[in-house]
């Protein structure tokens, strides 16, 4: 008979935290630990696994497995915390097990493990056993992300769903794929969209049930690891898109884990999400708050994550999200902010900055919520970075437009300079904007192909010299023609086809320039990075601005939206002297025409545009083009 302690060692004093709130590592206490414990007959330690799971209304509580042939082992329920541990020897990764909830309410359920570190999927809910063996070789990318200042950097980020990239790859499989393509392209940055545990395929993983645990769809969380690990090696930054804001409705999941509404609220009009059937977690909550923060540290300590992009902000934002009057609940002041939601996003970004240095907090968040990218010591949300979803939407209905009839919709492209430094920028055109009917970016553009691929080389010129971090929904940057299915590759066959083959070059070329000229990146956030020539020159479609690096470099960026060629274009210009065109999107590299291609401009003391110096252009119809001042 042995002689130990049935819960493992693990005791109320270790679980103080999590009561609190103040925990952010409760993965190291809670789910399943590969550990040993003091046996005092036998006078050693012996090992095993020490299973933990938080359920305060439960009756009892048993762990099942093939260890006990799925009967279930009864928990010890540690007083006073509302957390059920068990110790079961001899059992370590791979262990797959349940837990089996007697409820408040009476009702037996079997459960996943909230914390589990591996888990099944495809509608399969056992929760997996596992202790990372992994070797990280990664140490030299930390110290340099350390000491990264990224707004003053360039970012441009692939954003990549890992099983339609290349269907069938897996973590490791998609390592040296996906590094090869990627550092051929040129990007600093993937984001992977969400990679926790998700039942449902085409949700895409933005509803989750395993928070903790990487989807085995594409192999272990040490096979992750190595993805990661690779990347780092390769010198390309890793982000995750992360969920907060929801999850999944699956019995054997959070919902009514202990027959109470424990990780959501009780109230459907704060429980329970109209758009996406999804339960919102209870914020409020202490133990909640402490299981939320811990996940974002544990992606990014455990896996190295260089950056979480967190999903649908502004559904956690605001109470009245999404609902009609008498459909929420106002907060404690009679407003409609989610005064705890708030509070939790500001603990997690100060604490992931405190925690990893260097890491990205980047909010997808579509309202004008002020402060989101604002320190959170300064009264802000904390977050680095924010998706300019209005830039996009005005942009992408300017595409869409005939060019006969852009001009009288000039401001959908220049208001975004009007709020420019209202926070810290990334451009997005996202998977968001070739899913669900609103097809994909080649055919978004009307007209014939030379038209449409014309255009998107001008629109993503014209996105790439724009103030702002820069990301593309993979398929995007080769103009792929159907809308994103997660079931398929990316068409990449058409890679090769003309038209297809020229704008994936041009994004290559696009981003080496990008990474080479800190004019393009360095005063972002900063208005003394930008300056129009002309936006204003409706009735011929064209923009022309300014990107400066603070330290004396200058680039002129000038787009020309109509499908009229101008032979002589007049520009204004900061500075005499040689400007070279290093970027024209009709060269025949990119598949254009090749012609109204500029060599060296020479300045004239010609006032334009409130400058001193001009110079006349060629201009192509549907292009950009970037000029530099040669020293």
């Amino acid at each position: 008979m042995a002689n130990y302690d049935l819960a493992g060692e693990l005791t109320g004093f270790d679980l103080e935290g999590f009561q609190s709130g103040g925990d952010t590592e409760i993965w190291k206490r809670l789910g399943a630990e590969v550990t040993t414990v003091y046996d005092h007959d036998l006078g050693q330690r012996i090992p095993g696994t020490r299973f933990s799971v938080w359920a305060p209304n439960a009756q009892r509580v048993l762990v099942a497995g093939d260890f006990n042939y799925w009967a279930g082992d009864d928990m010890v329920k540690l007083p006073g915390t509302g957390v059920w541990s068990r110790f079961i020897e001899q059992r370590g990764s791979g262990t797959m097990y349940k837990f089996k909830v007697l409820g408040a309410d009476g009702v037996w359920r079997e459960k996943a493990d909230p914390m589990a570190r591996f888990a099944e999927t495809d509608g399969k809910s056992g929760s997996i056993v596992w202790a990372s063996g992994h070797q990280w070789g990664d140490q030299a990318w930390l110290e340099r992300r350390a000491a990264w200042q990224p707004h003053a950097a360039p970012l441009s980020i692939y954003e990549v769903h890992l099983g339609g990239w290349r269907h069938g790859l897996g973590y490791r499989e998609a390592a040296d794929e996906l590094i090869q393509y990627v550092q051929w392209q040129g990007y600093t940055h993937v984001e992977f969209m969400p990679l926790a545990e998700h039942p449902f395929a085409p949700s895409w993983g933005y509803q989750v049930t395993g928070f903790f645990a990487p989807t085995s769809r594409y192999g272990t969380p040490d096979d992750l690891r190595y993805l990661i690990d690779r990347l780092h090696q390769a010198g390309i930054g890793v982000i995750m898109d992360w969920v907060p804001g929801h999850f999944a409705t699956d019995e054997w999941a959070l919902h009514r884990f202990d027959g109470t509404a424990l990780y959501e609220h009780e109230d459907p009009r704060q429980g329970f999400h109209p758009d996406w059937g999804t339960y919102i977690f209870n914020y409020g909550r202490n133990e909640v708050k402490s299981f939320l923060v811990s996940n974002a540290l544990y992606w990014c300590q455990e896996f190295h994550i260089d950056g979480l992009r967190v999903d649908a902000v502004a559904s956690m934002l605001y109470r009245d999200y999404s609902r009609k009057a008498g459909e929420w609940v106002p907060n404690i002041y009679g407003g409609n902010e989610n005064l705890e939601a708030i509070d939790l996003l500001k603990y997690v970004t100060a604490h992931l900055y405190q925690r990893c240095p260097g890491v990205l907090m980047i909010a997808e968040e579509s309202t004008s919520f002020a402060g989101v990218t604002k320190r959170v010591d300064e009264g802000g949300l904390g977050f680095g970075f924010k998706w300019n979803m209005g830039w996009m939407n005005d942009t992408l209905r300017y595409i869409e437009l005939d060019p006969v009839y852009r001009q009288w919709h000039h401001d959908l492209v220049t208001f975004a300079m009007v709020y420019q430094y209202s926070e810290n920028f990334i451009l997005p055109i996202s998977h968001d904007e070739v899913v669900h009917g609103k097809g994909s970016m080649i055919n978004k553009v009307p007209q014939d192909d030379w038209r449409k691929f014309a255009t998107l080389r001008a629109f993503y010129a014209f996105q790439w010299a724009f103030p702002g971090k820069q990301l593309i929904f993979m398929g995007c940057e080769f103009g792929q023609r159907q809308e994103f299915n997660e079931h398929e590759s990316l068409e990449w066959w058409v890679s090769d086809l003309w038209g297809h083959h020229g704008l994936m070059y041009q994004f290559h070329t696009m981003n080496r320039l990008y990474k080479e000229r800190p004019a393009l990146w360095r005063l972002d956030q900063e208005p003394a990075g930008f300056r129009w020539i002309n936006g204003d020159d409706a009735s011929a479609n064209v923009f022309s601005w300014l990107r400066h690096d603070g330290q004396g470099h200058w680039l002129a960026a000038v787009t020309n939206f109509s499908a009229t060629p101008h032979e002589r274009y007049r520009i204004g210009l900061p500075e005499a002297g040689r400007w070279s065109e290093i970027l024209n999107t009709n060269r025949t590299e990119f598949d254009g025409n090749g012609d109204y291609l500029n060599d060296q401009i020479e300045t004239e003391a010609i006032a334009a545009n409130g400058y001193n110096f001009s110079s006349t252009v060629k201009l192509p119809p549907l292009a950009t083009i970037w000029l530099e001042l040669k020293a």
